[in-house]
């Protein structure tokens, strides 16, 4: 135990404070990820785990829609997350660093560093095809502000019937395209 303790200022992550800094950092995000699909109003946020061995980029709007679950894991780790497609998330760097907690139905994927414990990021339940993304893990200077809806995981199966939440894992349109995400089928 005090082996990682004593290691784990090796990850720390150096957060940009000048504006000269912030500008490299979102520059160089950007230059990583040519491959991330972004919409009209996205903006490259970058985030990480506490002790910096996790990092990524996605691509979400500057006002992040958050959900706030009251399932069994997300109530007791008060898991505040927002949704994204796969193809707006990039991790750079960490994947050897990521363990997975997964448990009843085996479908959401739980991944959290080993060396700081941070869950920065996470495969849902309701959008296997996405991303759950805490919006606290994010580098702050890219977020206008979190607006938090609730969800009632208690009632997941009754819930999710008629939750927008499975549609926002989908790449519903591109630069220029103005279409907006369809909801389920209620």
């Amino acid at each position: 135990m005090a082996a990682n303790a004593t290691n784990s200022g090796d990850h720390q992550a150096k957060v940009p404070t000048t504006g000269a800094e912030i500008a490299d950092s979102l520059e160089a995000a950007t230059d990583a990820t040519p491959d991330l699909v972004p919409t009209d109003n996205d903006v490259v946020h970058t985030g990480g785990c506490h002790c910096g061995a996790v990092q990524f980029v996605v691509m979400a709007p500057p006002v992040l829609q958050a959900v706030d679950c009251n399932c069994s894991i997300c109530f007791k780790k008060q898991n505040r997350h927002f949704i994204v497609p796969k193809a707006k998330f990039k991790l750079l760097q960490g994947e050897d660093s990521l363990t997975c907690y997964t448990f009843n139905t085996h479908q959401a994927k739980h991944l959290f560093c080993k060396t700081c414990g941070v869950q920065s990021f996470y495969s849902p339940r309701s959008n296997p095809d996405g991303y759950g993304v805490m919006p606290h893990c994010l580098d702050q200077v890219t977020v206008e502000r979190v607006v938090v809806e609730t969800f009632d995981g208690q009632n997941w199966e009754q819930t999710i019937q008629t939750s927008s939440l499975p549609a926002r894992s989908k790449v519903t349109q591109g630069k220029g395209d103005t279409k907006e995400p369809e909801k389920p089928d209620q």
